[in-house]
């Protein structure tokens, strides 16, 4: 069983920047990929970002990409979200999850493929 517990979400103006941080507790960490997905009112869950357990590979959906970097820190149990230049299309609660992994390079980009969830973090964007 792995716990995770999402932090740092808050309202910030368009432009502005917040970190997100997921601090994961139970098994071990290492052996997990890592990602962040969102979701806004009305709308399906998406997926924002991704990051191998080695953290030597990552992915974003188009729309972060230049504006977003996933990271994580094994010696901590956690991973990070650094959002820049935020829009209020970003809007949403944030979600992090961990994917068991057989490869330190292997990750996904389908919420379905997570086998634990954060309860989640709201992140508002003010035009």
């Amino acid at each position: 069983q792995v716990q995770l517990v999402e932090s740092g979400g808050g309202l910030v103006q368009a432009g502005g920047s917040l970190r997100l941080s997921c601090a994961a507790s139970g098994r071990t960490f290492r052996r997990y990929a890592m990602g962040w997905f969102r979701q806004a009112p009305g709308k399906a869950r998406e997926f924002v970002a991704a990051i191998s357990w080695s953290g030597g590979s990552t992915d974003y959906v188009d729309s972060v990409k230049g504006r977003f970097t996933i990271s994580r820190d094994n010696a901590k149990n956690t991973v990070y979200l650094q959002m820049n230049s935020l829009k209020p299309e970003d809007t949403a609660v944030y979600y992090c999850a961990a994917e068991l992994v057989s490869y330190s390079g292997s990750y996904s980009n389908t919420a379905g493929e997570y086998d634990y969830w954060g309860q989640g973090t709201q992140v508002t964007v003010s035009s």
